[in-house]
C-alpha cells in the first residue's frame, strides 16, 4: 500500500492501445456481507476470500485477453501468494513488482488521505516483500521514480 500501484497501473494502462485497469480490490469491495477482511492473523474464511480475489481478478483479465485487449492487473500478492496468483492466468502475465524503500512508503502513506495498513505496519509489509516473496518478474525500487518514469521503466523491460 502507498508503493504507487493504483496510479502506475492506470498510467501504463492509459500509454496501451486496447487496455484494461483491473483493480483486484474491487473485488474485495463486492463482498457487502460476510467479508473477511485480511488481517494479520488470516482465518480460513478470509484467505479463502482473497484467493477468490485473486482468481476473479485473473479470470477477469483471461477474458479481456482473449478479446484482444492489455490486461494491468493490480493487487498485493505477498510470499507464496504471489507466484499461485501469477499460476492462475490462462494468459501467462508479466509480473512487476512495485519495492520502494519502506521510508519512502511510510511518507506516502502519512500524505494520504486514505490508510491502509490497518494492524500492519509499513516495515512489517515491507519485510514480507523482500524476506518473503520470490523475484518473479521485474522488480523495480520506484524511491526515486515518479509515477511516468515507473511506467517508462516498465515499458522499456517488458516484451510489450
Amino acid at each position: 500500500m502507498a508503493a504507487g500501484k493504483s496510479t502506475v497501473a492506470q498510467l501504463l494502462a492509459e500509454r496501451l492501445p486496447r487496455s484494461v485497469h483491473v483493480r483486484g480490490d474491487v473485488f474485495r469491495r463486492m463482498v457487502v456481507s460476510g467479508r473477511a477482511e485480511v488481517g494479520t492473523d488470516l482465518s480460513a474464511e478470509s484467505l479463502a476470500q482473497l484467493r477468490l480475489r485473486y482468481r476473479l481478478a485473473a479470470m477477469v483479465a483471461d477474458e479481456y485477453a482473449d478479446a484482444g485487449f492489455t490486461a494491468v492487473v493490480q493487487d498485493i500478492a505477498l510470499g507464496d501468494d504471489l507466484p499461485s496468483w501469477v499460476a492462475m492466468f490462462r494468459n501467462p502475465p508479466w509480473v512487476v513488482v512495485l519495492a520502494p524503500s519502506a521510508s519512502t512508503v511510510a511518507a506516502r502513506e502519512a500524505g494520504r488521505g486514505k490508510t491502509g495498513y490497518g494492524a500492519w505496519t509499513v516495515e512489517q509489509l515491507d519485510a514480507g516483500l523482500r524476506d518473503g516473496t520470490p523475484r518473479t518478474g521485474l522488480w523495480l525500487d520506484t524511491s526515486e521514480q515518479t509515477p511516468d518514469e515507473t511506467v517508462d521503466a516498465i515499458l522499456a523491460g517488458l516484451p510489450l
